[in-house]
């Protein structure tokens, strides 16, 4: 059977150079006579794996040496409680309400102080994100959380807000996707199963001086010092999605880095939303200012149609186009990891679906 355009939110699409090397090294990487899956995690031949996969994230993604790169577990939902562990010294926290997961960190931290929802797109159903000079941040508040790229509802940030406060961010479905100065942020997580690798993993950058500050509750698995100093490796860690990711990366430095794939990421999103834009069955639903280039939402405007689409489309070899169950409709995730040509191919089957449909 030929591969498929695999449009899922996550776990997603792998490059095919990063699926081909790893097939190459599943039953013995290089000359070591076993598989990554089979090393021990401190040995030398996987610590040259590791060092190397941070070595290669720092330079994508230009990481002062003032913060520590982290290959965790849990992905990202594990660090809605992580976070406020870490960094609630004062027990409050800003929270920006611009997605499911978004809300879910912010009800997840309600467990450990006063969070304080400064600004909120829910009662909109998320097709915005709010205004930043209306906010009110809070004066003495830890960290200000926000969630850059809405995965369920197709928004995503177009700038950042101007706090006091470390801005803390969860990039799960937009990290690598396009150029970010980490030297704004205090903290950034990421969920690997989008852009990175396999489910399972989580990829934490945060700045040095802000780690020591844990709550005494905090569990020592989720406590950031306490993996820093041991290098991610306080117990035995995700060796094999550490490993996917170290290929990802270097596949991503193989095509010119961040900058270059960020200008196909345009294309892509691009191409899409303007056939939605001039479609006569087709609507796109996030605001247009506020549009993802990773999570392109969409509906006909009747859910029977929306089904007949999503079948029809999978028999193509386009599969996983179907909504979030909260919200219907459908959705083509198209990450890094997603050719031009899945989405030229997905746009030429719109035009088809229409037509016959009109």
């Amino acid at each position: 059977m030929e591969r498929v355009y695999n449009f899922s939110p996550g776990p997603s699409q792998l490059a095919l150079p990063v699926l081909e090397q790893a097939k190459k090294d599943l039953l013995c990487y290089g000359e070591t006579g076993m598989s990554v899956m089979e090393m021990s995690h401190r040995s030398k031949m996987y610590t040259d794996i590791y060092d190397k996969a941070v070595a290669d994230l720092r330079d994508l993604m230009n990481i002062p040496d003032t913060y520590d790169v982290l290959f965790l577990q849990g992905g990202a939902t594990q660090q809605f409680s992580a976070v406020p562990l870490n960094l609630m010294v004062n027990r409050k926290a800003d929270y920006l309400d611009t997605g499911n997961f978004a809300h879910l960190a912010a009800e997840e931290a309600k467990r450990y102080g006063e969070v304080n929802v400064v600004a909120s797109s829910r009662e909109d159903t998320y097709t915005y994100i709010p205004d930043f000079s209306k906010i009110s941040w809070t004066e003495d508040a830890d960290y200000v959380h926000i969630t850059q790229n809405n995965t369920i509802y197709g928004t995503r940030y177009t700038s950042l807000p101007e706090t006091n406060a470390p801005l803390v961010c969860d990039a799960s479905s937009m990290i690598l996707s396009e150029t970010m100065d980490v030297t704004r942020y205090g903290a950034i997580y990421a969920g690997a199963q989008k852009n990175i690798g396999p489910s399972g993993l989580c990829v934490l950058i945060v700045r040095k001086d802000l780690l020591g500050h844990a709550m005494d509750v905090c569990p020592k698995l989720l406590n950031w010092e306490v993996q820093a100093k041991a290098g991610s490796m306080y117990n035995t860690p995700n060796t094999w999605g550490i490993y996917i990711a170290g290929l990802t990366f270097a596949w991503l430095k193989s095509i010119g880095g961040v900058e270059a794939i960020e200008k196909v990421n345009i294309e892509k999103a691009s191409l899409l939303y303007d056939f939605l834009d001039g479609s006569k069955l087709f609507k796109a639903t996030a605001q247009k200012e506020y549009r993802s280039r990773m999570n392109v939402t969409f509906v006909t405007g009747n859910p029977d149609s929306d089904a007949a689409f999503v079948k029809a489309a999978a028999a193509e070899g386009l599969v996983n186009l179907k909504g979030h169950r909260s919200v219907g409709g459908m959705r083509a995730s198209i990450y890094n990891a997603m050719p031009l040509e899945g989405v030229q191919k997905l746009v030429a089957f719109m035009k088809k679906f229409e037509a016959a449909q009109l």
